[in-house]
């Protein structure tokens, strides 16, 4: 399977200028994937350079290449600290987190993460971890489930469908896709089916992976390892990620307030680079349609 099918990276070349690499310069690619990004950063390195590249998902890990310059980490971004202090790294130069799912993810039935074909509801990362989206759609309460729906996927008729899957699953198991599919269908505008499924697919997989936590905790680690004048450069792809991610650069806090130190100095590690997010333009949305809600933001370490 070629790189362009894994996974095509949104934004590369806007990506790979904004962490303005050195080509001595310590890097870390938070979200491996297909591996797009990580060359791009390789390619921009020279031999003194190295790179170390995180993913929790084996299928991305077993596409890791082998170079003197770069390292594979098996793991979860939100253990940034740890990994670095195994390999004793104290500080890098830059680190980019692209935050989209992979096309394979989309695109592999068996993985559960898209409501266009049938098949299992794992939506798991790490394949090892314990709960899968089946897990959560069984085990959940009816209000827990009600809350994931509208905090994570903002769906209206999220107490409705929550009710409705907690019914099901009194008769028969809530672990398929399409199975999914026909509890919620009732609930949902016809005319915006795709788009509100998705949203409902979000939340679970947010869940699933505990992602927002692990966002927050990865930022704050970004903010502790970069060297002054290091860059961060974040892709987001929905508002509640790029949400914390703005607030996170612009305040260096997650609740969007502005904290000020005893001389009136705002208590933020980073410094915005773009104060508005850069976008795809028509062009690149055409050759990559999934590109189309990819946000870049980047910071420099002050």
């Amino acid at each position: 399977m070629s790189q362009e099918i894994y996974h095509i990276p949104a934004l590369l070349n806007q990506t790979i200028e904004a962490l303005n690499i050195t080509p001595y310069g310590t890097y870390v690619d938070a979200t491996f994937g297909g591996g797009g990004h990580s060359r791009a950063i390789l390619d921009s390195l020279g031999d003194g350079g190295h790179l170390y590249s995180f993913d929790q998902d084996e299928d991305a890990v077993r596409r890791a290449f082998s170079d003197p310059r770069f390292t594979m980490v098996y793991g979860n971004f939100r253990f940034l600290q740890n990994f670095l202090k195994y390999y004793r790294v104290d500080s890098v130069d830059g680190i980019l987190g692209d935050l989209g799912v992979s096309f394979h993810h989309f695109d592999d039935s068996s993985r559960g993460f898209s409501f266009r074909s049938n098949g299992k509801l794992d939506m798991r990362m790490n394949r090892h971890a314990s709960v899968s989206a089946a897990t959560i759609l069984n085990d959940y309460s009816e209000e827990r489930l009600s809350d994931i729906f509208y905090l994570y996927g903002e769906i209206k008729q999220s107490r409705r469908i929550a009710a409705a899957i907690v019914s099901a699953r009194r008769t028969e198991p809530v672990d398929t896709v399409d199975r999914l599919l026909d509890i919620c269908r009732p609930f949902i505008n016809a005319q915006k089916e795709k788009k509100e499924m998705a949203c409902i697919f979000q939340a679970l997989r947010i869940e699933v992976n505990g992602e927002l936590e692990a966002l927050k905790s990865f930022l704050q680690q970004a903010a502790s390892v970069l060297r002054p004048g290091g860059r961060l450069a974040i892709l987001t792809y929905h508002s509640l990620e790029d949400r914390l991610v703005k607030n996170f650069m612009r305040y260096g806090n997650f609740s969007g307030k502005a904290e000020k130190d005893f001389f009136g100095r705002l208590n933020a590690p980073l410094r915005q680079i773009n104060s508005k997010p850069i976008i795809p333009d028509d062009n690149e949305i055409a050759r990559n349609p999934r590109s189309r809600s990819a946000k870049l933001r980047v910071a420099e370490k002050l």
